[in-house]
């Protein structure tokens, strides 16, 4: 992808005031493989709530996350189920293969002005993950699925009550995902919008549809490292 190529410059970063970072598979790389734990729990809880064979309950997992932003969104409207124990029990996970990143926390410390991460997972999980990277110290807020009344990104709305709570002004703010279609709403509202990629693209078992490509106007960089690139904004700054 011709964007992988494109290094931030002083231009680009030098008026971000906030620091808006997703939490998996962007605050730590797609190969430590961690939301596979949650992915396979979050089977077997459909599997468990409809009766469904484990391949059956997988397809329908994917199917509400693709069509409603989250399986647990889909199973809220479909089946009623309460999030608070659907959201305990996907992220019932072992944390200690999160390796700590202190470059990547010594960047994000760096960073002139407020950084918040904005997750569709529990502020729980935020907290775990970020503690074992050990970059939660250097985060101002956690804005989590709860806080957006369960209706995650990439709704508008859920953007909408991010920016209004923390007064964020978007011409002044960055967005990191790994989700092409979680930037669109931020690109639209005149954010700089960065999206992480797994090394080499290698995407293994990823839908197709959260994959970019070319044609995805709404992201202006591209990395698979979020270090070296903040490390970058860092220096031009």
């Amino acid at each position: 992808m011709k964007k992988l190529d494109r290094l931030p410059t002083h231009d680009d970063f030098s008026h971000v005031t906030d620091w808006v970072f997703d939490l998996d598979n962007t605050l730590y790389p797609h190969h430590v493989n961690l939301f596979s734990q949650i992915d396979r729990n979050m089977t077997a809880y459909v599997a468990a709530l409809l009766s469904l064979e484990p391949a059956d309950a997988k397809k329908l997992q994917k199917d509400y996350y693709r069509d409603h932003g989250t399986t647990l969104k889909g199973l809220m409207i479909h089946h009623g189920i309460d999030p608070n124990e659907f959201l305990e029990k996907a992220h019932a996970i072992d944390y200690s293969i999160v390796p700590p990143d202190p470059t990547l926390g010594d960047a994000i410390k760096a960073l002139p002005g407020r950084k918040f991460i904005f997750t569709n997972g529990s502020v729980a999980h935020a907290e775990m993950t970020a503690q074992a990277l050990g970059i939660l110290d250097h985060f101002n807020d956690i804005f989590d699925i709860v806080a957006a009344d369960f209706v995650p990104k990439p709704a508008g709305e859920t953007y909408d009550k991010f920016m209004s709570l923390h007064r964020v002004d978007t011409r002044n703010a960055a967005m990191f995902e790994d989700l092409p279609r979680n930037l669109l709403v931020p690109k639209t509202l005149g954010m700089t919008t960065v999206l992480l990629v797994p090394r080499n693209f290698e995407y293994e078992f990823a839908e197709s549809w959260e994959q970019s490509n070319d044609q995805d106007e709404q992201i202006d960089y591209v990395t698979e490292d979020l270090a070296g690139f903040l490390k970058r904004v860092i220096a031009d700054l």
